[in-house]
């Protein structure tokens, strides 16, 4: 067992990440150890990443104790990039957290900065050209080679010409050292991507009561609306977070089965999710910001109602069965509530699909039977088919008797056969074999759904499948 992090207080008596537990034990009698957990550290990084959301859109996570933070144009908002960084480290010191951070031009600079900086410079680049070469991050052989080459800063290899550097060392370590520099782009890959719909209300005093601020996100969701009207778009996903002034923030989201500009509908399913929250939402010291984001947005048109009124209760009676399924999916959970939806297959076990209400497409038209005649598929169809014993006059003819669940059923009625081709297009081998499906009734009134599988020219005993029962 191993160091895998260390507080102030053991560096301070020499223990160092990496250390044998025995040893540090045999050097520091009475030291507390806690149990390495991976999991719950990414979920705390998460969670600071979360709230160093009120500084700025753009966060990444930089696992495993890193944030990185595009504060281009947001810094202002703070009174300038010190007082920025001023307030960062007063909300962490709440949650007894240090904080080592630096600023750069791009986000590689900013990074290698904060890890390998030893001594403070008179400006960016003379700091970026102090660094040590481990700050590109290179294999260990790579590393090693610079070193030994006398090259031991950034600033020694960015004196080299850039081609001599891919050459001798490899195309890695000249594209970090461009990335360093700023010559070559430095992406980040947010924690959230930047939502096209945002609207949020800064405090000068945190608020401690939840219900006042649940006033506040219905004035953000009526904002939001407001905009998306103006965009003919309707919201499918609407996420709001509560920024505590201790630095955390708590984001609590909602969706929906299909775009929607009602304010109504919004807030009772938020009001839904924050009654099933497991964990309520805490304000803590007080909410210092709340932001809505919409990061999901689909075409609306207009609605205009038709003055003899058809059209307005057709609308009505869908609508309340999708503000049903959105208010059972917000309670229940996204996959727990499940819409059917037709598919264009002929294959009777594919024919639809079963998705979240959520993340359903709309609606097709479901096929209709034609008026006066039984239905041709059953109501229970089995997935897998169950395999049965048939006895058939001819081989190729309508069963007469079949066994299934060992129980015979005598056919007093049949119908078929409809003969259903396997999808060769979408086989590889080109293969399948062909079905013969047979609507049967038995002598006690029972109907089934029966098929052979194959032709006997195609195969030479073919198999028999109950594949559905009949209401």
């Amino acid at each position: 067992m191993r160091i895998a992090s260390v507080d102030a207080a053991a560096l301070a008596v020499g223990l160092r990440v990496g250390m044998p537990l025995a040893d540090a034990r045999a050097q520091v009698g009475e030291l507390a150890v806690v149990p390495h957990d991976p999991v719950l550290d990414q979920d705390w990084l998460d969670r600071l990443a979360q709230g160093c959301a009120r500084y700025s859109p753009l966060v990444a996570l930089d696992a495993p104790d890193g944030l990185i933070l595009d504060i281009a144009g947001a810094d202002h908002l703070y009174g300038g990039e010190a007082e920025l960084v001023r307030d960062v480290e007063r909300r962490l010191a709440r949650l007894g957290l240090t904080l080592r951070h630096a600023l750069g031009p791009t986000a590689d600079a900013a990074r290698a900065l904060a890890r390998y900086q030893t001594r403070p410079a008179p400006d960016e680049g003379e700091a970026i050209r102090r660094l040590p070469v481990a700050a590109l991050e290179l294999e260990a052989e790579a590393a090693t080679a610079l070193v030994r080459a006398g090259l031991k800063t950034i600033g020694d290899l960015a004196s080299r010409p850039m081609a001599n550097i891919a050459a001798r060392f490899g195309a890695d370590a000249a594209m970090a050292l461009r990335r360093l520099l700023g010559d070559a782009p430095s992406p980040l890959d947010p924690r959230i991507a930047l939502p096209p719909v945002v609207a949020e209300r800064r405090f000068a005093e945190p608020l401690g009561s939840t219900a006042y601020a649940a006033k506040v996100l219905a004035e953000l969701v009526g904002e939001a609306i407001e905009e998306l009207g103006e965009r003919g778009k309707g919201g499918r996903h609407f996420r709001a977070t509560f920024f505590r002034s201790d630095g955390l923030a708590r984001a609590i989201a909602i969706e929906t089965g299909h775009p929607t500009r009602d304010t109504g509908l919004v807030m009772r399913l938020f009001a839904e999710r924050m009654d099933s929250l497991a964990d309520p939402l805490d304000p803590g010291f007080g909410f210092d910001m709340i932001r809505l984001a919409v990061p999901r947005l689909e075409a609306l048109g207009a609605t205009q109602l038709k003055l003899e009124g058809g059209a307005v209760r057709a609308a009505t009676e869908g609508a309340a069965m999708d503000e049903l399924a959105d208010r059972l999916t917000t309670r229940l959970g996204r996959g727990r509530v499940r819409r059917l939806r037709p598919a264009d297959t002929h294959i009777p076990e594919q024919a639809q699909l079963e998705l979240p209400a959520a993340d359903a497409p709309p609606p097709l038209a479901w096929p209709a039977p034609e008026e006066g005649e039984p239905p041709t598929r059953p109501f229970h169809i089995f997935d897998p088919p169950q395999p049965i014993e048939v006895i058939a006059e001819v081989p190729d003819g309508p069963p007469h008797h079949f066994r299934w669940r060992r129980a015979t059923h005598a056919i007093r009625r049949y119908e078929g056969p409809e003969r259903i081709a396997a999808e060769w297009w979408r086989r590889r081998d080109n293969g399948g074999l062909t079905r013969d499906y047979y609507r049967v009734e038995d002598t006690q009134g029972r109907r089934f759904w029966l098929f052979r599988h194959g032709l006997y020219d195609e195969k030479p005993d073919p198999r028999w499948y109950i594949h559905g029962v009949f209401a």
